[in-house]
């Protein structure tokens, strides 16, 4: 959307910056990337992302390395899971983590099988939690819902969903649904038509999962 992308150089104009020196994205879903080669011309700046065909006059972005310009500093912390090129990037002057699709503001992101790996994103989580602690953050910036000023709550309410999906699956195979509709018959009986897709996509990945660390589970 061209009038979109006018609208934020306009806001980095008003804001005082001198203009963008640099586009980052958190993965390549299209929600978040498709705009990027258009915007990153009209701004005269490169583009870096973990996948190296995302990158447009720059070099792949990888977790520890710092980046920024004009002042601003992110931290790249390699967060796959919900893809395999998902980042999230902590902004240390404001002791925030800027999340794309690794955490929502409100509800749970989906493991896009079968890129997304439910195991990596559990690691995934888990450090984030971890840099909560260590870098004592206080704010989540999130690429789809509203800011969220409970890091700790919020990830750890992550990290107890899944597991409570993991044995929501578990019981539903020991109750005997072998297919992967049957299971999502279960599982996902509550979940709004327009998400069945995406809740299909999370459960073909939890059943890899269980499968990898040896459990009883039907192939997708």
């Amino acid at each position: 959307d061209s009038q979109h992308l006018q609208a934020i150089l306009a806001a980095v104009r008003d804001a005082g910056a001198a203009g963008v020196g640099l586009v980052v994205l958190t993965h390549g879903h299209p929600d978040h990337a498709e705009g990027a080669a258009e915007f990153a011309r009209l701004a005269g700046a490169p583009v870096r992302a973990a996948d190296p065909d995302r990158c447009i006059g720059g070099s792949p972005l990888a977790g520890g390395e710092t980046v920024g310009s004009g002042g601003l500093r992110l931290d790249v912390v390699a967060t796959p899971g919900h893809t395999g090129d998902s980042v999230c990037f902590v902004l240390a002057d404001d002791r925030a983590l800027l999340t794309g699709d690794t955490v929502l503001g409100r509800g749970s992101t989906v493991v896009a099988h079968p890129d997304g790996r439910l195991g990596d994103y559990l690691d995934s989580l888990r450090v984030l939690r971890s840099l909560v602690e260590t870098r004592q953050l206080v704010g989540v910036l999130p690429g789809h819902g509203v800011v969220r000023d409970d890091p700790a709550g919020l990830l750890d309410g992550y990290l107890a969903h899944r597991e409570q999906r993991l044995d929501q699956v578990r019981a539903a195979i020991a109750a005997g649904a072998d297919t992967v509709d049957g299971i999502a018959r279960v599982v996902y009986r509550d979940v709004d038509p327009s998400l069945r897709h995406a809740a299909r996509w999370s459960l073909l990945a939890q059943l890899d999962y269980l499968r990898d660390n040896g459990e009883p589970a039907p192939a997708g």
